[in-house]
Parts: C-alpha cells; sequence; structure tokens
C-alpha cells in the first residue's frame, strides 16, 4: 500500500512472559513527533464512527490500547504528492501500531467489534480552546467517499 506523505507507522512490540507483557509506546529517539504538546484519551463505544477531521498546525499519532478500530486518513495538501489519496489502517489490540497523522490529513475511525475502544493520542499543539484547530467534515463525505461499511469477503 502507498502511504500518504508525512504518515509514519510504529509497529508495537509486546515481551511477553507468565505475567503478562511489557510494551514500549513512545520514545524520544522514535522520530514521529516533531515537538510535544498534549497527551490525550478517549472511550468510543461499538460501531461509532468518529470522523473526518484535520488540523492546520498540529501533527497527531494515534494509539488504540483497547479494541480495534479502522482508521482513515484522506490526504487534503494541495501541494502534497499524495493529494487526495485515502488511507485504511486497521489498529488495536490485533494490530499494536502508532499512527503518525500529518497537519492538513483528514482523519477518523470507527470502533470494530463489540467492544468499546480506547484511544491514546499525542499532539504536537496542546488544544486552545479559544481558538481551536479543529476542522470537521462530515463521515459520510462525497468528496472523500468512503464507504465505511464492513465487506464480507
Amino acid at each position: 500500500m502507498d502511504t500518504i506523505a508525512g504518515v509514519k507507522v510504529k509497529k508495537l512490540i509486546k515481551h511477553v512472559d507468565d505475567r503478562g507483557f511489557f510494551m514500549e509506546i513512545l520514545r524520544d529517539d522514535d522520530e514521529l513527533l516533531t515537538r510535544f504538546g498534549q497527551a490525550s484519551m478517549s472511550l468510543t463505544y461499538p460501531g461509532v464512527i468518529k470522523a473526518f477531521h484535520y488540523h492546520k498546525k498540529q501533527d497527531d499519532l494515534w494509539f488504540f490500547p483497547v479494541g480495534n478500530a479502522q482508521v482513515v486518513l484522506y490526504d487534503l495538501r494541495q501541494d502534497s504528492p499524495t493529494y487526495k489519496m485515502t488511507n485504511v489502517f486497521y489498529m488495536g489490540e490485533h494490530n499494536p501500531i502508532l499512527l503518525t497523522i500529518p497537519k492538513g490529513v483528514a482523519h477518523g475511525y470507527r470502533v470494530l467489534g463489540n467492544e468499546p475502544a480506547v484511544i491514546v493520542y499525542f499532539t504536537t499543539e496542546s488544544y486552545d480552546r479559544n481558538n481551536p484547530d479543529e476542522f470537521r467534515i462530515a463521515w459520510n463525505d462525497p468528496e472523500i467517499g468512503f464507504d465505511w461499511t464492513t465487506k464480507n469477503r
């Protein structure tokens, strides 16, 4: 799969023994964020679609430690070599990865399965409620044209 320019993926490794597991998530030498702004966490119920939004100033770094999600990215950057490209990532307990989402790339997700999903995300800027860097696009926007239904294969 071709990846949208600036999107980075880090496969996370679990170190398992008879007590459970240990897993590093983010290190200062991973070079996934240009700077650290804020860490946040959210829980979303099964079947919910949270899409789409994008930022003009900040990059996001997403991680789903609990549950599973279908994550969809759409490149809105007119000067990008991957302008109007869509990427889909399956993230969560079954595929623990970190996903860097550059500013100007619309992003959203749908919770998969019958359990809630927890997302932990890091940003390069802190949230400013007086001037939020949050721009919304409908989950079913015809320009993006993403079909959120699960396909029987």
